[in-house]
């Protein structure tokens, strides 16, 4: 599975074959304890360009700001640099982290922290920011208010064999879109 699109290089190279099963949307999180709620794209852009270091100059408390991002070959990285940072500078230094759930887990333990992570991971443990006035919610990710998406894949070696292809059709299916749906994504289907 990958949370971003397969190159063409990838493809030929490894013969791989991709189906998209759900979008996903990336948020920017903070932990619950940090004042801001909401930030413009531009502020987001300063602060992971290094430009502002301190919360207190985005209506928070005195303090640094500690960036958390990923690492380059994360999907989630990509689509947040690509479509809320516009391929922008990214500070040196930034703490990284290798997954969604190591983002969440730094988030949560750091009061001083912002990071980025899908909204499927958003929970009581960390606070999505509120960005140019939209929520980040996968209601809002379906109707193109959201705008920081993604689609997330399943991938074959070649075209899928008969048991693959069957669980390939069941999460594309209508009893896979319920589960997709239950852990916070929204279902692409058949």
């Amino acid at each position: 599975n990958t949370g971003r699109a397969l190159s063409e290089a990838e493809k030929n190279t490894y013969g791989l074959v991709s189906f998209p099963f759900a979008v996903d949307g990336v948020a920017v999180a903070v932990n619950p304890k940090n004042p801001v709620n909401e930030l413009s794209s531009e502020q987001i852009k300063k602060i992971f360009a290094g430009a502002i270091t301190n919360w207190k100059d985005v209506g928070g408390s005195d303090g640094a700001i500690h960036v958390f991002g990923r690492d380059e070959a994360s999907g989630t990285r990509e689509v947040f640099w690509e479509k809320l940072l516009g391929k922008g500078d990214v500070a040196q230094g930034i703490n990284i982290v290798p997954s969604n759930g190591a983002m969440k887990v730094a988030i949560a333990g750091d009061p001083q922290a912002i990071g980025y992570l899908g909204i499927g991971h958003i929970s009581a443990d960390i606070k999505a920011i509120v960005i140019d006035k939209v929520k980040p919610t996968q209601e809002n990710a379906k109707t193109g208010a959201y705008k920081v998406v993604r689609n997330l894949y399943m991938n074959t070696k070649g075209q899928p064999a008969p048991l693959e292809e069957a669980f390939i059709d069941y999460i594309r299916g209508p009893e896979g879109a319920e589960i997709i749906k239950k852990h916070g994504y929204i279902p692409i289907t058949k």
